[in-house]
């Protein structure tokens, strides 16, 4: 609990950086839209303009057409212009059809003084009187007016996607002086309407376009913070769990330390009179030989003893300082020795080994040391199987590393065992001291070697040794 809340604690720095870069991202990301949105809003009333002056070009232009080749003609044929007359109606009709031909024009209206239409592009809308409204009234009084018309529902309005747009413009219709432009007296109203619908539809693809855009830029870009951050919170993470591992790996060097210490402290202590038990036992034993032969105390005298002397070297093996000798070792041949010294116990207790040499196994490294770690393994593996016994050795190399593998047919570990099994003292047996894998582990590390103990998925415990090849440097 400790060291993921520490492991927690180690990541906060990174926070900050994470919050600034989301809030930067979510800033850019909201300037730019309303930098789209201002930019899309110009464009419009620089489109709106434009049809604007558009319209204003077409009214001077129909102005002019209608008046030289239809007020005139017609006053001088007829003296007067009639425009519900058939004849003057096609005239006019013919008139204006050929003046906006090719333009995008939807409606043209011309109203008399008396704000009725007097014609139209759509007949249905002649002789409408009052239709004119303010756009009507103020180009009476020789002031062109436009003005927008957006229909559609209250969505599409919202967004700026009308399903219609028109551009109605009032402009008065004036007689022509000679020699100079449109500025005669008011004759009428002409109002054209322009369908602009498609330009506004083009406008808002063109919006949606641009936030789309700037949606997919900053997602990929939010993409790849996230990434960053992740790998920042991962690499923070691969540092803190290896600052524990050092710490704890301080923690017990600084234990094997105290427990060398306390070694090497009643060492002398305890081996100088053990080493006078011991033979002063095997005197008296020698003695009771002839005068009691049943006697069998000086026999577990010196039993005792030596089961002491092992348990102080244990204690010596696990607490001093490995001293490498390093030379060339054959791991088969090591493995061989341990096997010939295991031989009466194999026998005994009939277990099949089986071994399987892939790969030369000569390594750089301390056979001595080698030995006792094997030993211990093949002593473990011993004691934990049961009913048939059997134990598999394989042996493989590539360019770097040489592999040991030892598996038996025992018990397995529970997974309580499997988390404590490296710990000094820690063992599963009524006798012995616990150090036997810490003795193992040690060496292997030594070697810079690493080891792995496992479950096997048919029963039993396989043992996995890695050893580098190459010399090992001290």
């Amino acid at each position: 609990m400790k060291n993921r809340q520490k492991a927690v604690q180690d990541k906060r720095p990174f926070r900050p950086v994470k919050y600034f870069t989301f809030s930067s991202l979510a800033a850019v990301l909201f300037a730019t839209i309303i930098i789209s949105g201002i930019n899309i809003h110009w464009v419009k009333n620089l489109l709106q303009q434009k049809n604007e002056d558009y319209a204003h070009l077409l009214v001077e232009n129909l102005n002019h057409q209608v008046y030289l080749q239809f007020v005139i003609p017609v006053v001088l044929k007829y003296g007067k212009i009639k425009l519900r007359e058939e004849k003057q109606h096609k005239r006019m009709d013919r008139v204006v059809k050929n003046t906006l031909h090719s333009f995008h024009v939807e409606m043209v209206n011309i109203y008399d003084m008396n704000n009725i239409i007097s014609y139209s592009l759509d007949k249905k809308r002649i002789g409408t009187k009052n239709a004119g409204g303010s756009g009507y009234k103020k180009a009476l009084e020789e002031d062109s007016t436009t003005e927008v018309i957006q229909e559609g529902n209250f969505f599409q309005l919202l967004i700026g996607c009308p399903q219609e747009t028109r551009i109605v413009t009032f402009a008065p219709l004036r007689a022509e002086r000679q020699l100079s432009s449109i500025s005669g007296p008011v004759l009428g109203v002409v109002e054209i309407v322009q369908n602009v619908s498609a330009d506004y539809k083009k406008m808002f693809r063109l919006q949606l376009m641009i936030i789309t855009t700037c949606f997919v830029v900053m997602g990929f870009i939010f993409v790849i913070l996230i990434l960053i951050v992740k790998q920042g919170e991962t690499i923070i993470a691969k540092r803190s769990r290896e600052k524990l591992l050092l710490e704890e790996r301080l923690r017990k060097a600084e234990h094997l330390s105290a427990i060398g210490e306390m070694t090497a402290g009643i060492s002398h202590e305890i081996r100088n009179p053990l080493g006078i038990i011991k033979s002063s036992a095997e005197l008296l034993q020698k003695k009771m030989a002839t005068l009691a032969p049943s006697n069998n105390i000086p026999n577990i005298i010196v039993e005792e003893a030596q089961r002491l002397n092992n348990i102080l070297k244990d204690f010596l093996d696990i607490a001093r300082p490995k001293n490498l000798d390093l030379h060339p070792c054959d791991i088969e041949q090591i493995i061989e020795k341990n096997l010939a010294f295991l031989a009466s116990t194999i026998d005994e207790q009939q277990i099949a080994v089986e071994k399987y040499v892939y790969t030369s196994s000569e390594i750089m490294g301390d056979s001595a040391m080698l030995y006792q770690a094997f030993l211990n393994i093949f002593l473990n593996a011993f004691q934990a199987m049961e009913g048939e016994k059997k134990i598999t050795i394989t042996i493989f190399s590539d360019d770097k590393d040489l592999f040991i593998t030892f598996e038996d047919q025992g018990r397995g570990i529970t997974e309580e065992a499997i988390k404590k099994m490296w710990h000094p003292f820690f063992t599963t047996k009524e006798t012995g001291t616990g150090l036997g894998l810490s003795i193992v582990k040690n060496i292997i590390e030594s070697h810079l070697g690493e080891i792995d103990i496992s479950n096997r998925t048919e029963g039993g415990v396989k043992v996995e040794i890695t050893l580098p090849v190459k010399e090992t440097e001290k």
